[in-house]
């Protein structure tokens, strides 16, 4: 049994605050709500949850939410409880009793939204307690979880099948941001969803600007690119490894970065601090793997970093997605290099996977190899790969400074002609100091000052030879041989190249620097003077607010919320009630103290 259609813009407006859907938003609701299954791939920030928390509060029974995150879950409950939503969460972070607390709730039908780790659902104890409620719909949420040539495969996901054999009149709506078609194509057969409709949304983020630079001092690079671009702002470094987190968070805290570490070997409850430090805190940067990020609802990210190279386009692009929720300008920017390159081609190589996951694992490094590469606009192709199609962004580094591409055969040549003649034995180092005619024990040692290649490339510098060498490997002329040592050896695609039957064009590498950023963006840009005053005023009272609760400050209100009611003054409770964000229960709840500090005077929440 379901409410009337309208309930849906109803429960929109008085029970989130919000005056009507977005996007795709609205079918979804409708089509979940009358009890069909949906496969929903929307991008971060798109507004997936109400997607599946709206038809929970429309339909009998209750919601339950498959999430394979503490955090996520414990925060999300904490924003509905806050509108006035009956939620819970059972996962391994509470004690027996809190867990039966929360059983019985639900037995007693107290509640809207019940949110659950993907492996407590699934033991015979949940699956029974389920069975003795009336249960609104599954969401599964982070759906790319199930699939296994996926960045973030959970086996646990595999297992999630059961839902629809056991409870097969239950609507089911599987959501993720990330997924290319052959993962597209996983979701729907592990999870059993060959009948339901598929909602795709433009996974274009236009406010996200894209830059990769050339890795050569990393760290300062890091550096100067958040103290021009992003003093004290909130951000996200991504690193490959623990010990790189742990060094780079350490440096950048001496240098007067207000950064933390987060990786898996940290203890349990240093990780849940620095969680919640960069949840509730303002201008904290998190220094992390990629084990700290997924379901992070924290809006005001303004920077995402990597200072090494994801696994693939799908990784960057979950990862990167967590800057500018919030929809105001945010930045994507990572240091690329081909000892990156070297890298994730010998994690492939030498891990345990079957040759077929090697091969996909191969072949969406070089799809990321393209993005880094191309001279073109990095959106384009970064949206090409989900199969979407469109024009320059003119948000992206490519597109505002655009790189100039030159006929490289003659470079090409010199290259693979010194990887030839030194033996195939070394990395890029060494036979780039062979072609700049740079002696040294090392090269001496070999003989190489006296091939004739010593120094034939001594007129480019070696930034620039880096970037053939680098271009090359992704072009599929020379591949690293790890088993080697990193050297570099000729693939049968070079011959071409040294007849002179095939011509190379590359990116030309040149010291690059970003046109001076714009006025920065922030929900306040618009603001006259008093309005600002009244903007702090009103972000102190939020601190003081979420302190008390021990909640994120964006789950008391958002920076745009605190805008709107800044620029527009409402005198009453009416006019404050028309303001997105503010629901019935929050009206309740913060309007008197609102309204007071509007006003000119503090007035206690009651």
């Amino acid at each position: 049994m379901t409410r009337p259609a309208s309930g849906a813009l109803e429960v929109l407006r008085k029970t989130f605050g919000y005056p009507a859907f977005r996007g795709p938003q609205q079918d979804i609701i409708s089509h979940v709500s009358g009890g069909g299954d949906a496969l929903v791939l929307m991008p971060t920030g798109g507004g997936k949850s109400l997607c599946y928390q709206v038809p929970s509060l429309i339909r009998e029974g209750t919601g339950v939410v498959v999430s394979p995150l503490i955090a996520l879950m414990q925060d999300q409950v904490a924003a509905l409880e806050l509108l006035g939503v009956g939620a819970a969460f059972l996962n391994s972070s509470q004690d027996a009793q809190t867990a039966r607390a929360v059983e019985n709730a639900l037995l007693a039908g107290k509640l809207d939204l019940l949110y659950v780790a993907p492996e407590r659902l699934t033991t015979p104890r949940c699956l029974e307690l389920l069975s003795k409620c009336p249960i609104a719909l599954f969401a599964i949420d982070e759906a790319h979880c199930v699939s296994q040539w996926g960045h973030d495969f959970r086996p646990e996901y595999l297992q999630l099948s059961i839902l629809h054999e056991q409870f097969p009149n239950v609507p089911r709506i599987a959501l993720t941001a990330t997924a290319d078609p052959q993962t597209r194509t996983e979701i729907v057969s592990r999870l059993a969803l060959e009948e339901a409709r598929i909602f795709v949304s433009s996974f274009d983020r236009p406010n996200i600007h894209y830059a990769i630079v050339d890795k050569q001092d990393p760290r300062a690079q890091l550096l100067r690119f958040i103290r021009e671009e992003h003093a004290g702002d909130a951000g996200i470094v991504y690193c490959l490894s623990r010990r790189k987190v742990d060094e780079t968070a350490a440096w950048l805290a001496g240098q007067g970065i207000n950064a933390l570490p987060y990786h898996a070997g940290m203890d349990a409850d240093s990780r849940r601090d620095h969680q919640a430090r960069f949840q509730r805190e303002e201008g904290v940067v998190m220094v992390a793997t990629i084990a700290f990020g997924m379901g992070i609802d924290k809006p005001d990210v303004r920077f995402v970093a990597h200072l090494d190279l994801p696994k693939s386009i799908e990784g960057y692009y979950q990862e990167t997605g967590r800057a500018g929720r919030d929809g105001l300008p945010a930045d994507a920017w990572m240091t690329y290099g081909l000892a990156d390159l070297v890298l994730q081609r010998r994690l492939i190589d030498q891990s345990e996977a079957s040759e077929e996951f090697k091969r996909v694992s191969g072949s969406k490094l070089d799809a990321l190899l393209g993005l880094c590469e191309t001279a073109g606009c990095r959106r384009v192709r970064l949206l090409g790969y989900f199969g979407e199609q469109g024009g320059p962004c003119g948000n992206c580094d490519t597109c505002l400074e655009p790189p100039e591409t030159y006929d490289a055969t003659d470079e090409a040549r010199k290259a693979l002609s010194a990887i030839y003649r030194t033996g195939q034995r070394f990395g890029a180092v060494h036979v780039i100091d062979v072609l700049r005619g740079k002696g040294g024990d090392r090269v001496s040692r070999w003989g190489h000052d006296k091939l004739g290649v010593f120094g034939i490339g001594a007129e480019i510098d070696e930034v620039a030879w880096r970037g053939v060498f680098r271009q090359l490997v992704a072009l599929g002329f020379v591949h690293v041989d790890h088993e080697s040592h990193g050297a570099l050896k000729l693939t049968a695609a070079s011959r071409a190249v040294l007849k002179g039957e095939q011509s190379v064009e590359m990116r030309r590498v040149v010291a690059r620097k970003r046109a001076a950023p714009a006025t920065r963006v922030t929900a306040a840009a618009a603001l006259s003077g008093e309005e600002v005053n009244l903007f702090d005023r009103l972000k102190a009272w939020r601190a003081a607010e979420a302190r008390s609760q021990s909640v994120p400050a964006y789950v008391v209100l958002h920076d745009s919320t605190l805008a709107e009611i800044a620029r527009r003054r409402p005198g009453d409770l009416d006019a404050l009630a028309t303001i997105g964000g503010i629901g019935a229960k929050k009206l309740e709840k913060y309007g008197a103290a609102l309204l007071g500090l509007v006003s000119g005077h503090v007035v206690e929440s009651p």
